[in-house]
This record gives C-alpha cells, structure tokens and sequence, in this order.
C-alpha cells in the first residue's frame, strides 16, 4: 500500500484516484466491502493532517478487487471517529494491505 501524506484537497485526490479508474464509492457501495471484505486490498492511502485542528484528518482509500479488478475509493475523516464494520474492515484492509 502507497501512502500519500499531506495532498493539497480531497478533490485533488479524488480526481487523481478517479484517472487511474478508482470509480466506485465505497460509502454508498459499503455492503459489498462488508460482504467480500477478502477480496479487496487498498492500494493507495491518501492522508490529509490539518495544520491546527487534528479534526481536520482525513483519509481516501483507493480500493481495489483482486478477484475482478474493480476499483473504487472510501473516504473518511480521523479513524478514531469511524465506527463499527466500517472501522473493524478499514483497519483490516490497512493491515492486510501493509502485509
């Protein structure tokens, strides 16, 4: 997994993710991660720091299905505020994508 610290916007890193064919939105699309959370892996993490405000975090996950090829991206603030599945598949994907 590519991490990518400190982008300039989300949308910059939505678009850049959007041009190398991460189309999928994974918050709307959660219950397919939810029920095949095997088959994916994150490819690439975008992580934002605010310069005064840690609130200010923010993470873009680009996600891909190693089984189709389908990419898509999920987006969040600081992880600490995520919860349930969405925290417990995220953080997996995270450790299985660094293994």
């Amino acid at each position: 997994m590519k991490t990518v610290h400190n982008y300039k916007t989300a949308s910059v890193a939505l678009d850049e993710l959007n041009k190398e064919g991460y189309t999928v939105d994974y918050n709307v699309e959660f219950d397919e991660l939810v029920q095949n959370a095997d088959q994916y892996i994150i490819d690439i993490a975008y992580h934002y720091e605010g310069e005064s405000n840690p609130s200010d975090d923010n993470y873009i996950y680009g996600i891909r299905n190693k089984n189709s090829g389908t990419k898509g991206v999920f987006v969040t603030g600081n992880l600490a505020f995520l919860e349930g599945k969405k925290r417990q598949i995220i953080l997996d994907l995270e450790m299985k994508s660094r293994g």
